[in-house]
């Protein structure tokens, strides 16, 4: 069974920068999609960046483009999400997903979830 932990979420002032990463185990990483989602409080889940599991297609929500930069390194069966110029409204719960190949903006199509991280933009 694929587990997915995410770490890196903290209390970070605004302008500031984080790195979130996505640890496997159970099963290799190499042949799995994962999606970075968030879920602010009192909103809906929504997915923010996306990297195919051969790291060609890469994906990102508008609001993210430039901002955030997706990763993996597959040796170290880890997906990392840096967080760039981070804002108030990025405070969010994150979590990482992951499913067969291909990247999915459908989250019932990710079959593996991770149990999410905090993040907290605050002065």
């Amino acid at each position: 069974q694929l587990q997915l932990v995410e770490s890196g979420g903290e209390l970070v002032q605004p302008g500031g920068s984080l790195r979130l990463s996505c640890a496997a185990s159970g099963y290799s990483l190499d042949s799995y999609a994962i999606g970075w989602f968030r879920q602010a409080p009192g909103k809906e889940r929504e997915e923010v960046s996306c990297i195919s599991s051969s790291g060609g297609v890469i994906n990102y929500i508008r609001s993210a483009e430039g901002q955030f930069t997706i990763s993996r390194d597959n040796a170290k069966n880890t997906v990392y999400l840096q967080m760039n110029s981070l804002k108030p409204e990025d405070t969010a719960v994150y979590y990482c997903a992951a499913r067969r190949k291909f990247c999915s903006d459908a989250e019932d199509l990710y079959g593996y979830w991770g149990r999410g991280t905090q993040v907290t933009v605050s002065s």
